[in-house]
């Protein structure tokens, strides 16, 4: 039985149709259970509230593997969003390994730890660590912007691009990145199921072929909708400035905005060769095919 959390989100949804095209046996959970039976009428849908103890162990009965994508940077969550990550990802893994479950597949971010790390990415972080501390095996994949048509960060680069035409922006937009397309982030999770563990903790960043920093992201996407807009970098933009600003010209939340561009301030790349070694036979697509397929509603 394969669990998933964080059903109707983005990233959450497409998997579950995925496995479901897979026929493997497949429950689903969140806050909001009936509305993940109106979608998926013959599943098992359950309550999964991480912050109620009470709702994730019976949610949990009989898996063997549960794939957690669960965030706390909601808008009006209540709390620090890193304070309700770590409490979430406790609880979750503490009644996984209650309940048997044999693995536990998170998507978290990218971001060297020895580098500095926004509350953002340190928050993706310490969930990770927290999993395989107090939880079953955990293999950890890390990846940069998720390209796909409802992505956040994806969402507010093309909003940007379509509203302004000319755009004040923060050093981060000469921050480098390798962002990765929604098929191929799902190609990860489904493999990642059934992959041999050497380890408690198995982390493996992915990423698109493509270095790029958000600038050239900006002037690609422009490039497609037949737009040139002139892009000017200011030392002294803030990240709160910019969430503000983002808050204003896109349809994202200055809230959510605000931890989001936080995070575009460090190098997300890829360091390491183990997406490549593990998965040989996933070979992610390059940004722009990966912008042309979220344009096309993917």
């Amino acid at each position: 039985m394969i669990f998933v959390t964080g059903a109707s989100g983005s990233i959450g949804s497409r998997l579950v149709d995925r496995l479901r095209k897979d026929g493997e046996p497949l429950r689903i959970g969140g806050r909001r259970p009936e509305a993940l039976e109106a979608r998926w009428p013959e599943l098992d849908a359950r309550e999964l509230d991480v912050h109620r103890p009470l709702t994730v162990g019976p949610a949990l009965a009989g898996v063997t593997a549960a794939y957690y994508l669960v965030h706390s940077m909601e808008p009006g969550s209540g709390g620090a969003f890193s304070e309700r990550d770590a409490d979430g990802a406790g609880n979750f893994a503490r009644a996984a390994l209650d309940a048997g479950v044999e693995r536990v597949v998170y998507l978290g971010g990218l971001g060297e730890e020895a580098g500095t790390l926004s509350e953002h990415l340190l928050s993706r972080h310490e969930t990770g660590r927290i999993l395989a501390a107090e939880g079953p095996p955990l293999l950890e994949f890390r990846a940069a912007m998720v390209i796909s048509s409802d992505s956040a960060s994806y969402r507010m680069l093309m909003d940007l691009v379509d509203r302004l035409p000319v755009m004040v922006v923060p050093r981060w937009v000469d921050t480098p990145s390798q962002p990765i397309a929604i098929d191929d982030v799902l190609a990860y999770l489904v493999a990642g199921r059934s992959i041999h563990l050497g380890a408690q903790r198995t982390v493996v960043e992915i990423g698109g072929p493509d270095v790029i920093t958000y600038r050239r992201m900006i002037e690609a996407a422009a490039g497609r909708h037949g737009r040139s807009p002139l892009i000017v970098g200011v030392p002294f933009f803030t990240p709160r400035l910019s969430s503000y600003w983002c808050g204003l010209t896109t349809d994202v939340p200055a809230a959510l905005a605000r931890p989001l561009i936080e995070g575009m301030g460090t190098p997300m790349l890829v360091h390491s060769k183990d997406a490549e070694e593990r998965f040989p036979s996933i070979h992610p697509i390059a940004f722009r095919e990966a912008m042309e397929r979220a344009e096309a509603g993917s």
